[in-house]
């Protein structure tokens, strides 16, 4: 059923609109063949997606800083791949992953579908918890920046979804009330619950299927969004 009261839709980015594993995957394909590391991709990417799913759950939750979020997921994949990378190794890696991973730009299918079919009846915003110096890079390198008003951040809110504050952040930055903005994001506990515990409604990107959740819109395809929007 449609929401005929909704005036701004909010996007999360990573993960939602822009294939964060695919671009992922090709940047470390690119810097370890820069770097001459003789660890086979596929391998690394086996260990390292875990582990640096739950240092973001850390650094949501602020137990982890961004410079020890960079540099644990790539020494903690290391390890598990029986790998000894020197501290410089590291360190020049973690450089280089955020400088080429706005190289590649590929986005979930049906992205500039679903812009272009809400671009004419919605304001559109974005909140991401994506750094700062890359999250405009990969709009711009995308080709889909043009389709948003604003864009919100957890560095320029000083504080990262779920928490509430950087929803009403971007709120007064968009110049929107909670009753008429609905939020769409992957993830359950920051997008989703973070939306609706700040008065957002909100719509579950489920892509990979998973269990279903009572309650909570959710859609498996961009495109389903048309069934609510």
């Amino acid at each position: 059923m449609k929401n005929r009261e909704i005036k701004h839709v909010f996007f999360d980015l990573d993960h939602t609109l822009w294939d964060f594993e695919k671009n992922s995957a090709l940047t470390f394909h690119k810097i370890f063949e820069l770097h001459n590391v003789p660890v086979e991709t596929q391998q690394f990417l086996e260990v390292y997606e875990p582990i640096n799913f739950e240092y973001w759950k850390l650094y949501r939750e602020e137990k982890v800083t961004k410079e020890k979020l960079r540099y644990g997921r790539l020494r903690d994949a290391f390890a598990a791949v029986n790998f000894e990378a020197s501290d410089t190794l590291i360190d020049s890696l973690s450089e280089d992953y955020i400088n080429y991973l706005t190289t590649f730009n590929h986005l979930f299918e049906g992205t500039f579908d679903i812009l272009d079919y809400l671009k004419p009846k919605y304001q559109l915003h974005i909140i991401t918890n994506g750094f700062e110096e890359a999250q405009q890079r990969k709009m711009d390198n995308a080709e889909i920046a043009q389709y948003f008003k604003t864009v919100t951040n957890s560095e320029m809110a000083g504080v990262k979804k779920p928490n509430p504050f950087i929803f009403n952040y971007a709120l007064e930055v968009a110049d929107a009330q909670a009753e008429e903005s609905i939020m769409i994001g992957d993830n359950l506990e920051a997008d989703v619950h973070g939306a609706i515990n700040a008065g957002y409604d909100a719509i579950y990107f489920n892509n990979r299927s998973e269990p279903s959740q009572d309650q909570i819109k959710e859609v498996n395809t961009l495109n389903e969004i048309k069934n609510y929007l």
